[in-house]
């Protein structure tokens, strides 16, 4: 398979969107199929899917889009703390954006979304799943 041509950092990162939207696509089947069979109220479903999504995101990031980083043990972990900081700036940039600023809510989350997106890739690309130390030594 010939490679795309586009520098190694910009395929990266087009896998860790694409990783995304199969882990989003996840979370909410997993939340409405919750929902709409009746098994859940709309909070916990939501929650349930968001760690479904999870989940997804950590095995498809962890094999594709940045195989050959830190071992299971180490990456798991800071892929988790990511993703929680990830949930807090949602929260924060949301609440700036429409509570503060007064955006529209649509224009609002797609800001926030891509935001958090490329957060998340860096913080994932430089520290969760970055070769360790001992590797690099």
């Amino acid at each position: 398979m010939q490679a795309l041509p586009f520098p190694a950092i910009h395929r990266q990162f087009i896998r860790y969107a694409a990783a995304g939207l199969v882990a989003t696509t996840m979370h909410y089947a997993v939340a409405a199929g919750l929902v709409e069979s009746g098994a859940a109220a709309p909070l916990p479903a939501t929650l349930a899917g968001y760690v479904a999504g999870g989940l997804v995101s950590y095995v498809l990031n962890r094999r594709l889009t940045f195989a050959g980083g830190r071992p299971h043990r180490e990456a798991g972990w800071r892929f988790a703390l990511v993703a929680a900081g990830g949930f807090a700036w949602t929260g924060l940039l949301m609440a700036l954006l429409v509570g503060r600023i007064g955006v529209p809510f649509l224009p609002a989350q797609a800001v926030t979304t891509l935001i958090v997106l490329f957060w998340g890739f860096l913080a994932n690309r430089l520290w969760s799943f970055a070769g360790s130390p001992a590797k690099a030594a």
